[in-house]
């Protein structure tokens, strides 16, 4: 009895996923006020009607392409484990990471601006992305000065903020730089002068 709606779940998560996947396409390419949620639509091989019963907004399918990119690079930070100077490290290498993906980044730092404003749509989103940002980022501060390497002038909670809001910084630079700016490369050279190993 219950074999239908499970299986009519997976089919709509999957049509979600993918046009999500479309839309993180059409972001990069024409940027988040030039896509069309027709097109999206139509490229996912669904109806708009079909899309806005998943997305009834764009608000809300760009709030979803975001989620969904933390969630993968969430999972990618964690995986087999990692914590301490193994997810400082992971860190500096998303940098590397990011520099393949352009479109996503480009959302990522034009809405997080436009989102300071308390009457944005992502405002609630970005507020609580950097609560936890920071927070898991000085969870791996403070596991590596357990694991008695990080240098004693170093306080979790402060480098915290400043590697994300380096981050940050470092996206908004090589965005404008033509995409020659080294992310990795200043990132990995922050942690390391942080750190009393060899990141």
């Amino acid at each position: 009895m219950t074999a239908e709606p499970r299986g009519g779940y997976a089919k709509g998560r999957a049509k979600r996923l993918e046009i999500i996947d479309q839309a993180v396409a059409m972001f990069g390419e024409v940027g988040y006020r030039g896509a069309s949620l027709r097109v999206i639509a139509n490229r996912g091989g669904i109806s708009h009607t079909g899309l806005l019963h998943h997305f009834p907004t764009k608000e809300s399918l760009l709030l979803a392409v975001l989620e969904h990119r933390d969630h993968m690079d969430e999972a990618w930070l964690t995986r087999d484990g990692a914590a301490g100077v193994d997810q400082l490290r992971r860190l500096t290498e998303l940098a590397e990471l990011n520099t393949t993906r352009r479109g996503i980044v480009e959302l990522f730092s034009v809405v997080a601006a436009e989102a300071t404003s308390a009457e944005h749509p992502a405002h609630g989103y970005f507020v609580r992305r950097y609560e936890n940002s920071v927070a898991s980022t000085a969870l791996a501060y403070a596991q590596a000065r357990d694991e008695g390497v990080l240098r004693a002038d170093v306080d979790p909670d402060t480098a915290a903020q400043q590697l994300v809001a380096l981050m940050d910084g470092l996206q908004v630079q090589w965005l404008l730089s033509g995409c020659a700016t080294d992310m990795a490369g200043v990132l990995r050279a922050h942690v390391r002068a942080q750190l009393t190993v060899a990141l």
